[in-house]
């Protein structure tokens, strides 16, 4: 479970048959205060993250640049060899679930429709989201 910004646009791939593929980094940040110099410090962590199919679609027409989204996922190591013959690897995060928090600057009202990535995949739009109710107090901001 993360709950970050997105750190540039999302990027989607199309496939022979109709399946897709998106990807872009999400910035979590924690923030805490140095007890010995009373400073405020912040660490930013970067994630790769993977989103495919119906939920990729949504993720590219709704999501932008800095918008703030939650995604539950798993995480999954890939690596491949580089051009320079060296082995390369990373860890990405396939998202399963996920909310948008921002609003969208237009004056729409925030689309947070809870969204399971399956071969049945299906959005719906009038569930709650994760942040309405008394669920809040399980999450760590």
């Amino acid at each position: 479970m993360l709950i970050g910004h997105l750190g540039d646009e999302v990027k989607i791939h199309y496939f022979e048959g109709g399946n897709c593929i998106a990807r872009f980094p999400l910035a979590t940040n924690e923030s805490y205060t140095n007890r010995q110099t009373g400073e405020k410090v912040t660490n930013t962590d970067w994630h790769n993250i993977v989103i495919r199919n119906k939920a990729a679609e949504i993720c590219e027409k709704y999501l932008s640049k800095g918008d703030k989204v939650y995604l539950e996922g798993r995480l999954k190591n890939r690596q491949w060899q580089g051009e320079d013959g060296n082995m390369r690897y990373t860890t990405e995060v396939h998202v399963q679930d996920f909310t948008f928090l921002s609003t969208k600057k237009d004056g729409m009202a925030p689309i947070q429709p809870p969204v399971t990535n399956t071969a049945t995949e299906s959005v719906e739009p009038n569930s709650p989201s994760v942040t309405e109710g008394g669920e809040d107090d399980d999450l760590p901001f």
